[in-house]
């Protein structure tokens, strides 16, 4: 028999939002007319924007003709799409071919730990989104999992906190993984802790991988939306975005990652020629339909409905937050981020969890599923329509929640 890959045995129960998933088909079969609220999973709910809409209805017909059927495309993605998302999200930073369409962040971020191998050290944030150290044990880069630390051997974990200001200390390794605004934390890096990033990386010989998939949700001028308005950042630094959250593509799926020509190996090797490797090997290019509706949607009345989309989501949070904070928790995001990371009085996130589920049938996300720095956190997501936000809150503030 075919022997099974050993480093799936290494990972901790399931994957976190699958588990999720599991403990609510298990609540609502004990509770079967339990009316759940999900503020769990980062998904979102409101429908696509109408042009988007209309822009697939275009291209789906077109591809039932002769004259506008397309097959496979190239990998990289459609040249006029990157031209235009350079454009709108980097413009005078990066060059359209450095930038490669894909199917979303997620996956491109497994991708790039396909791309590193095995013999690479990775550091994290503390609490993170949970791909980035799932997927680096699935690849090998990881040794045994510590379960009194609750940490792998051979990942940098960098504490987030609230003490400081959810920037760690920066520590030594050869890849570092960096989200801003933070998943699950919300908070968002300012342009001079960047810089530190920036020069930490240049002086470690590191390599960056930022991701920047919720930066629509930025409104302060005064923070980065990207690492490349950092000075020097080409030179480390590889950005993964998408459109899942700002544009409501979750089930669409279309991101994109950037990796600058000036980014290189210890050898010399362009970064930037591995990943184009990489895109055209295992990968054979986003859907044609979605990118071309997409390239026909990023104009001003497109872009004016992200801004709306954006702009809701953003008031869920201030409405969840602002309750929260009135019930006297400590709460932290939810401003330029779409999550809100709270800080309970339990010192297990899962009893949390299925304290507030079973309170008040709201389904949260526990902050350990995101490392050992949310042990005593639990994430609210602000991705939900506006009359199950209201009544989410009105059951927080009816509820007896003396364990959080």
């Amino acid at each position: 028999m075919v022997k099974r890959n050993k480093n799936f045995a290494k990972l901790q129960a399931g994957y976190l939002f699958p588990e999720i998933n599991r403990r609510k088909k298990e609540f609502m079969e004990k509770h079967p007319d339990a009316d759940l609220i999900s503020l769990g999973i980062g998904d979102t709910t409101e429908p696509l924007p109408q042009v988007v809409v209309e822009a697939l209805k275009e291209v789906a017909d077109e591809m039932g003709t002769v004259e506008g059927y397309s097959g496979y495309g190239d990998e990289q993605g459609l040249t006029e799409l990157r031209k235009k998302v350079a454009e709108i999200f980097y413009p005078g930073l990066i060059e359209a071919d450095e930038l490669f369409i894909s199917d979303g962040a997620k996956c491109d971020t497994g991708r790039l730990q396909m791309m590193f191998g095995n013999e690479m050290t990775i550091a994290v944030q503390d609490p993170s989104y949970p791909v980035y150290v799932d997927s680096a044990v699935i690849m090998g880069q990881t040794g045994s999992y510590v379960t009194e630390k609750k940490q792998f051997e051979n990942i940098v974990y960098m504490p987030c906190t609230a003490e400081n200001d959810f920037f760690p200390k920066l520590k030594k390794a050869d890849i570092i993984y960096f989200c801003s605004p933070n998943n699950p934390t919300g908070a968002v890096a300012t342009k001079e802790q960047l810089e530190h990033l920036v020069r930490f990386a240049k002086e470690n010989d590191a390599i960056i991988v930022f991701d920047a998939a919720y930066a629509e949700f930025i409104t302060d001028p005064n923070l980065p939306k990207t690492i490349y308005e950092i000075e020097g950042a080409k030179e480390v630094a590889i950005e993964v975005s998408s459109f899942s959250k700002p544009f409501g593509y979750t089930g669409v799926r279309l991101g994109w990652t950037v990796v600058p020509k000036e980014l290189k190996y210890s050898d010399g090797t362009a970064v930037h020629n591995d990943w184009n490797r990489i895109m055209t090997t295992v990968f054979n290019g986003a859907s044609n339909i979605i990118q071309k509706a997409t390239l026909r949607s990023l104009n001003d009345e497109g872009l004016g409905e992200m801004k709306r989309l954006i702009a809701y989501y953003l008031q869920n949070a201030k409405i969840i937050k602002d309750a929260l904070d009135k019930m006297g928790y400590q709460t932290y995001g939810g401003d330029n981020a779409p999550y809100i990371w709270v800080k309970t009085k339990s010192d297990n996130s899962w009893k949390a969890f299925n304290h507030i589920l079973e309170e008040t049938q709201i389904v949260t996300t526990p902050g350990s599923g995101f490392g050992p720095g949310g042990e005593t956190y639990v994430r609210f997501s602000a991705f939900g329509h506006r009359k199950k936000i209201e009544e989410a809150v009105a059951r927080l503030q009816k509820a007896v929640l003396e364990h959080i």
